[in-house]
């Protein structure tokens, strides 16, 4: 059990430490990952879609 409450008194002594983002930068991260996951989406839908196509001539 002490190991535990070691742990947890560690814990929230790092939290302390943290640094955390601004909700400005946040925000910004959050649009940059939103974009990102929408481009990469298209551009693994396009490269399905033309290996389908391709599949199809192929058999």
């Amino acid at each position: 059990m002490k190991n535990a409450i070691d742990f947890l008194k560690e814990a929230k002594a790092e939290l302390k430490k943290v640094t955390w983002p601004t909700r400005k930068e946040t925000i910004s991260s959050t649009y940059l990952v939103l974009v990102m996951t929408i481009v990469a989406s298209a551009y693994l839908g396009l490269v399905d879609s033309v290996l389908a196509w391709v599949m199809k001539r192929v058999l």
